[in-house]
C-alpha cells in the first residue's frame, strides 16, 4: 500500500509553513496534501517522494508524525466515476475514514487517496470491480 505521513499540527498562524519549510529545505517534494482540523489542532496528511526521510526529519524537529497505509485508485475522467467507486465501497460494507486527491502525476489521471476501515478487503473489492488500485511501486514515476 501507499504510505502517507500524518502530522499533528497546532491550529496557529504559520504552523503549516513550518512543515513545508522543513520539507523544502531537505529537498522533499509534496505530492498530495490534505488538512483535517479540530478546534485546537489539525492532522495534516501528506504524500511525499521520500516518506522515510521526511518522517525522520520532521520527528527530529519535534513534530509528531505517524506513517499510515492508504489506498490510491485511478478514476476515469468522466462524470459519475467517483460515485460508482463510492457505491462499490458502500455496497461491500466498507467505511471511508477519509478521502482526498493526488493531482500531480506527470500527465496521468488524478488519483483518489483513501483510508478504509478494512484496507485489505478494500483493495480486493476494488480490484475485483476493475478499479485500478495503484500500489507504491506503481507510483515510482510519479514520486521521482
Amino acid at each position: 500500500m501507499l504510505q502517507q505521513l500524518s502530522i499533528f499540527v497546532e491550529n496557529e498562524i504559520g504552523s503549516l509553513c513550518k512543515i513545508t519549510s522543513v520539507l523544502q529545505a531537505n529537498d522533499i517534494n509534496i505530492r498530495a496534501f490534505a488538512s483535517f482540523d479540530s478546534p485546537e489542532f489539525s492532522i495534516l496528511r501528506v504524500i511525499v517522494d521520500q516518506t522515510g526521510k521526511a518522517k525522520e526529519i520532521l520527528t527530529s524537529k519535534g513534530f509528531v508524525v505517524k506513517l499510515t497505509d492508504v489506498i490510491a485508485i485511478e478514476l476515469e475522467d468522466k462524470p459519475g466515476d467517483l460515485d460508482r467507486v463510492l457505491h462499490i465501497i458502500a455496497d461491500e460494507g466498507l467505511c471511508i475514514n477519509y478521502i482526498y486527491s493526488f493531482v500531480i502525476r506527470n500527465g496521468k489521471a488524478p488519483l483518489m487517496i483513501m483510508h478504509l476501515n478494512d484496507m485489505n478487503k478494500g483493495v480486493s473489492i476494488l480490484e475485483k470491480n476493475g478499479i485500478n488500485v495503484v500500489l507504491t511501486g506503481g507510483l515510482s514515476d510519479d514520486l521521482e
